[in-house]
């Protein structure tokens, strides 16, 4: 059994699902005061280059995973660098019962 492509998927579960308590907690909250927007802004630029290299390569687990993760950090950090009032809007839209 070749352990391998195991690890690789378990990797990719683990690091697209990482972003979603952030995001959520912003949902729920609508704050976003001690996010730290340079390692956002880091962060959505790596997981668009891994994207683009995914594509590149025609690689699907590096697509998807990096896919994935690229459009919750961009959420996130959108989510960081708007006004609260339209940020407050956005999460009351996601989620009514915020």
């Amino acid at each position: 059994m070749d352990l391998v492509p195991i690890v690789g998927a378990a990797a990719a579960v683990c690091s697209t699902a990482s972003f979603l308590p952030q995001a959520w907690r912003i949902i729920r909250t609508a704050d976003t005061r001690s996010l730290s927007t340079p390692m956002y802004v880091l962060t959505v630029v790596g997981f668009g280059l891994w994207l683009a290299y995914g594509i590149s390569r025609r690689e699907w687990p590096l697509m998807v995973s990096n896919g994935l993760c690229f459009v919750t950090s961009a959420f996130i950090l959108a989510m960081k660098l708007m006004p609260q009032r339209k940020r407050k809007a956005v999460a009351r839209t996601l989620d009514p019962t915020a």
